[in-house]
């Protein structure tokens, strides 16, 4: 064989892997672009506690930096568009342990640093003002805020109840399934009942000594309304979907719960 033909068939064959390999990462873009075409046009509603004070330990509370921010930079980030409201309107309250040094993550610090989201999150809707007929999904991040407000707001009750008859995907984290204390199914049952769900665990609760400051445990209260609780150990990300809900267990669980709300959008 002279070297003119070596020199052709070596040429043949690095064309080749070349061309493999774009065929590879068109592939990949492509996937990439697909998924961010299905959930372009999808409208998720968040909805953030209006309330600030942790019981009568004369501390503040609010919502949860970290389990707002990493949902809401997924999702956003591959094109759905997210709406904000707050039973109030307006600023909702930030928990004030949430944004210590040891609870940062690259979705908080990216938070942080995004004027846009920061100056949204100050004029989030009225939820008196909301339509689940807007929305292909809800979303509620947590923080202890929920407990007392979300969780016995005929608004949210209402709202959670119109998303779910109507088909539509109800996700919650950590705290935030404290949104299921009263919503009921049209029978008058409670929505939970017999589904798989999971929230902040006793254990958690007890972990950062607010046993006997909040109204209500999550854990209990999911158990006593009937739904399949599950948990894995304390401060470990959990997430479980059941038909159109999707809870998460605290906030490392967040994402998750994103990844879960993702997948039914598309």
């Amino acid at each position: 064989m002279n070297k003119i033909t070596l020199v052709f068939i070596a040429t043949l064959l690095l064309s080749s892997c070349g061309s493999k390999t774009q065929e590879k990462d068109n592939l990949v873009d492509n996937k990439d672009i697909t998924e961010t075409k299905n959930t372009a046009m999808k409208n998720v509603l968040f909805v953030l506690t209006s309330h600030d004070e942790l019981g009568d330990t004369g501390e503040k509370t609010g919502f949860w930096v970290e389990e707002f921010a990493a949902p809401y930079y997924l999702l956003t980030d591959k094109g759905v568009n997210v709406t904000l409201a707050s039973p109030k309107g307006g600023q909702p309250p930030i928990d004030p342990k949430s944004e210590q040094p040891d609870f940062q993550t690259p979705s908080t610090e990216r938070y942080y640093k995004d004027q846009e989201t920061q100056d949204k999150v100050s004029k989030t809707m009225k939820l008196s003002e909301v339509s689940h007929a807007d929305y292909d999904a809800v979303f509620y991040p947590g923080g202890h805020g929920p407990l007392w407000d979300l969780a016995e707001d005929e608004n949210s009750i209402k709202l959670i109840e119109s998303f779910y008859n109507n088909n539509k995907t109800v996700a919650a984290v950590c705290h935030a399934p404290a949104i299921f204390k009263n919503t009921k199914n049209a029978d008058g049952s409670p929505l939970v009942q017999g589904k798989k769900v999971t929230g902040f665990t006793n254990g958690e609760e007890d972990a950062v000594q607010l046993t006997d400051v909040v109204p209500f445990l999550v854990e209990d209260m999911l158990i006593s309304n009937g739904g399949i609780y599950s948990k894995k150990d304390d401060w470990n990300p959990y997430a479980v979907e059941d038909g159109l809900l999707i809870t998460g267990q605290n906030p490392a669980s967040s994402e998750l719960v994103a990844e879960k709300l993702l997948e039914r959008l598309n």
